[in-house]
């Protein structure tokens, strides 16, 4: 096991870097690319939407265990026994995470995606862009989280320790949250290919990439550790930017057909956002927790696991539908909406403090 120290330097990276920073803008040029790829050679992209073993697609698995890898192999389990240290802002994080979060988000599908927004939507695909958002807000955020609280001066021993409780929840929690939410929502998916996804895209990752980091940390050390992170690390960016690529290619069609989809679907998830980080950084100061504290509980209070998202919306309705399409909105506008968040509770370190 690493002490704190180690489990600091090997899970909190460097700030943002440019590349990352300009997210949005590779995911906007991804869209336009796979939707040109798309309509140039349809033949090409329907053949690798059928490159499938047990309805697995081949080529979009590998690219989603490229993607998670690096996110949940940075993750320190180590660090669960510093929450004690810090229970009112883990309690506050808790709270927003799986208690608000995933319910808020299903209500505003519902409002937005169901009533406001059906007359511009294609009909067939509503349940299926209710399914996506529900699924983006039940997975909390596990690598950039680490990112917006080095940019806010969040307390990095209170990052990991609450991205790994988080982490571990995850595994038990979001397959019965996802299932019940969707039930509600009279959504119908296979718990078989839910539970599916949960192996595959969480617990047995989560299971070996501990055992893994444990192992490479003892052989070879922290500073070895690190520079194996900083090699991988944009593996994730750039499976993820493939996946949308062929994603687009695929779906190019029915959104050039419906070109106000994407900014549709922004709505709810900005809201969401919005909402769910303001309450999280009100609590924290009621509750007397220090600023340090409370800027990363809100930020990861607010921000989503996207690659996870992803992954279980092609898992579960393939790459045509609507419910993949509505995380591949969060992936595009989250990089933009948590700087916000970031300057926002940067600024008002002086009326937090002030009490």
């Amino acid at each position: 096991m690493t002490s704190s120290c180690e489990s600091l330097g090997a899970a909190a990276p460097m700030p943002m870097s440019r590349f990352e920073r300009y997210l949005s803008v590779w995911v906007a040029l991804c869209i336009v690319t796979g939707i040109a790829l798309g309509q140039a050679a349809p033949s090409l992209f329907q053949a690798i939407g059928r490159l499938e073993v047990a309805q697995v697609n081949l080529p979009v698995d590998l690219l989603i265990w490229v993607m998670i890898i690096p996110m949940l192999v940075k993750v320190d389990f180590s660090a669960l026994h510093e929450v004690r240290q810090h229970v009112r802002g883990i309690g506050v994080t808790l709270f927003v995470n799986w208690l608000v979060k995933p319910f808020s988000m299903a209500l505003l599908g519902w409002v937005f995606v169901r009533q406001l927004f059906a007359p511009w939507l294609p009909e067939d695909q509503l349940d299926s862009y209710v399914a996506g958002l529900i699924l983006l807000a039940a997975a909390p955020c596990t690598a950039m989280v680490f990112v917006w609280s080095r940019l806010s001066n969040g307390d990095p021993l209170f990052t990991l320790s609450q991205v790994a409780l988080n982490d571990t929840i995850m595994v038990f929690a979001f397959a019965p949250i996802v299932a019940l939410l969707m039930g509600i929502s009279s959504i119908t998916v296979p718990w078989g290919t839910l539970l599916t996804s949960v192996l595959l895209y969480i617990v047995i990752p989560v299971v070996a990439l501990a055992q893994l980091r444990r192992r490479t940390l003892l052989a070879r050390g922290p500073a070895a550790f690190d520079a194996a992170m900083a090699r991988i690390g944009p593996w994730s960016i750039a499976a993820l930017l493939a996946t949308l690529v062929l994603l687009f290619a695929i779906q190019g069609e029915a959104i050039l057909k419906q070109p106000l989809v994407i900014a549709l679907l922004a709505v709810p998830i900005l809201i969401q956002v919005l909402f769910n980080s303001a309450p999280a950084y009100w609590f924290n100061w009621v509750t007397g927790e220090k600023h340090e504290v409370a800027c990363p509980s809100a930020l990861i209070g607010a921000s989503n696991f996207f690659e996870l998202a992803v992954a279980a919306a092609i898992r579960l309705f393939g790459f045509e539908s609507g419910a993949a399409l509505a995380t591949v909105v969060g992936v595009l506008i989250e990089v933009p909406v948590m700087l916000m968040v970031v300057k926002e509770v940067n600024a008002s370190r002086g009326w937090y403090e002030h009490r």
